[in-house]
């Protein structure tokens, strides 16, 4: 692993001057031919691994470190309550994060290598793998790091995978010192190994209030993904490939469309499918180029939906569930539903940041995701004549890592959807989705503790309150259960923040920006982990941090700022 440090070291030599320099101009990527390619008809779930075929070494509570095996963790909080309360057995997966030799962007860039995240008998059609999960079914997953130690290019062969925003205990949530690799243990970990063992307990947040036996059902997520989260090379690693979805269901969004549920019945799988946006730049041969030196990055002037560039999706006469997600590093998409000529389509929005809405936002025209950032929404292309075309279009200008511009049509073309068959539909989409767990009071409110976190850039590297990151030093001690309301500042308009506040989901108080209080757009009136954070603006964010303890991370989401310090560690006790 190049040494932190030293990559720092590289950057801070710069000084204040740079805070305004001129971001670094990149060779553009080669021009590719649309529409080349055609992307899965439908998703298929990674395996459990079959019970009668156990993990070896098997898991435990504690960490397996005898003969270098597992790296150096903390013992998995609760486990073995939380199985005897679910009365359940865990499900059992494995993931290896390894190269892949041979992926094909697009069929005028070469073959070339990536990193991802693969099962022992991967489905080579899909770029990343995706879970479906269940409330109240517990999971461990073993995550082996079978990188290779001594790779060529950017990035380095460590890992520490965070499932975002999964309420899991702080030894399971990818805490970036965490990382880990045959030979290499980050600074909060013990010892180094070859794998690493991942609890995910599956409950609802408030499962220590007991609202029901996994805990409160109007805290519960659904599209959820996970990610690479080594420190200082979260960007690089991403670029590289390594993130994947995890979907989680309950008795509510249940995934069942069926007319037998007792849910939602939303369009369901096959017809429930994922949909990554990623910005990447290719060098003059069409292999993938990153600068991981650079605190400005590398703004992606190609997108790869679902790894591919500008491929094609056919689709059924049908409502589908798409679950739309913004892998970064650093583009913003304001995404729109458009035919050939342009004219636009109307959808219907669900969810925002895996939550479901409390009621769906009908007839959307448009769609807004920052960096890990989710949007569901569903679409009924039972409108459409077989043989219609239809392209998922990015309206939002962007030139530099920094802040995306204006929105611009007609826009570039990401996705082209063809609508090519019948097939039955007994999905609906229902008045009430899910409700929101009711808010304290205004009095309440007033007296919680409040932190206020200020975002800016420093020396050529970005801050959280003047400070740079320091995993190994928590920057604030919450008592578990408690309310806080966080202050998210931005005091410059020349960048923006996705902010990522992990374990918990959070409610917005209030937006004032340029020093007027703004109101909260629908889609986000309900529960969120990421907050865009313009400038100047002030978010205020209540958050309650339940029934885990451990270190957790607050930090910029563009991938960037991220590695490049904008980040702190804050402790529940």
């Amino acid at each position: 692993m190049a040494a932190p440090l030293l990559l720092r070291a590289r950057i801070s030599t710069a000084g204040d001057d740079d805070d305004d320099a001129s971001p670094p101009v990149f060779p553009p990527s080669p021009p590719t031919k649309p529409w080349q390619e055609r992307l899965p008809d439908a998703i298929t779930p990674l395996a459990p691994l079959d019970q009668l075929n156990p993990l070896t070494p098997a898991p435990s509570v504690t960490a397996n470190t005898a003969g270098e095996e597992e790296c150096g963790r903390g013992a998995h909080q609760r486990h073995d309550e939380l199985l005897d309360a679910v009365g359940v057995t865990q499900t059992v997966y494995a993931l290896n994060a390894v190269e892949r030799p041979d992926w094909q962007f697009h069929p005028d860039y070469p073959k070339q290598p990536v990193w991802v995240f693969e099962s022992d008998n991967p489905d080579k059609s899909q770029f990343s793998p995706v879970f479906f999960a269940r409330y109240g079914q517990p999971i461990l997953c073993r995550f082996r790091n079978r990188l290779p130690q001594n790779h060529t290019g950017f990035g380095s062969p460590e890992i520490s995978v965070h499932l975002h925003n999964l309420h899991a205990p702080s030894e399971s949530d990818g805490f970036p010192g965490d990382y880990f690799s045959p030979t290499k243990a980050g600074p909060t970990l013990s010892a180094p190994g070859k794998w690493k063992d991942h609890f995910y307990p599956n409950i609802y947040a408030g499962y220590d209030q007991q609202k029901t036996p996994l805990g409160d059902p109007n805290e519960a997520l659904g599209t959820l993904w996970f990610h690479d989260h080594t420190l200082d090379f979260t960007a690089p690693n991403n670029v590289r490939g390594l993130f994947g979805f995890y979907l989680l269901f309950d008795n509510l969004d249940s995934g069942d469309e069926g007319p037998q549920s007792s849910g939602l019945r939303l369009p369901s799988h096959p017809y429930d499918y994922t949909l990554s946006f990623g910005d990447r730049r290719f060098d003059a041969n069409g292999r993938l180029f990153y600068d991981q030196f650079n605190p400005e990055g590398v703004l992606g002037d190609k997108v790869i939906v679902n790894g591919k560039i500008e491929p094609v999706l056919r689709v059924a006469k049908r409502k589908y569930r798409l679950r739309l997600l913004n892998i970064g590093p650093s583009r913003n998409y304001e995404l729109y539903l458009a035919r050939a000529n342009g004219v636009v389509q109307t959808f219907t929005y669900i969810a925002n940041d895996g939550n479901l809405l409390p009621a769906p936002l009908l007839n959307q025209a448009r769609v807004r995701i920052g960096v890990a950032e989710r949007a569901d929404i569903v679409v009924d292309f039972s409108r459409y004549p077989i043989g219609t075309e239809l392209y998922i279009v990015n309206r939002l200008e962007q030139i530099t890592t920094r802040k995306p511009g204006a929105v611009k049509a007609p826009g570039t073309q990401l996705l082209k959807i063809i609508v090519d068959r019948t097939a039955a539909d007994v999905s609906v989409v229902p008045s009430a989705l899910r409700p929101l767990p009711p808010l304290p009071t205004a009095a309440e409110i007033a007296a919680f503790p409040v932190r206020r976190w200020v975002f800016n850039r420093s020396g050529g590297l970005w801050t959280i309150n003047d400070q740079l990151v320091d995993v190994q030093t928590p920057r604030a001690q919450i008592r578990q259960g408690e309310y806080e309301v966080w202050e998210l500042v931005n005091i410059d308009n020349g960048w923006i923040h996705p902010i990522h506040i992990h374990f918990e989901e959070g409610r917005i108080l209030s937006r004032n920006f340029e020093g007027k209080n703004v109101p909260i757009p629908a889609h986000e009136q309900g529960r969120k982990d990421v907050f865009m954070l313009r400038g100047p603006e002030t978010i205020r964010v209540l958050l309650r941090f339940r029934d885990f303890k451990g270190k957790y991370v607050m930090h910029c989401h563009n991938l960037i700022h991220e590695d490049h310090a904008m980040m702190l560690r804050f402790d529940i006790v």
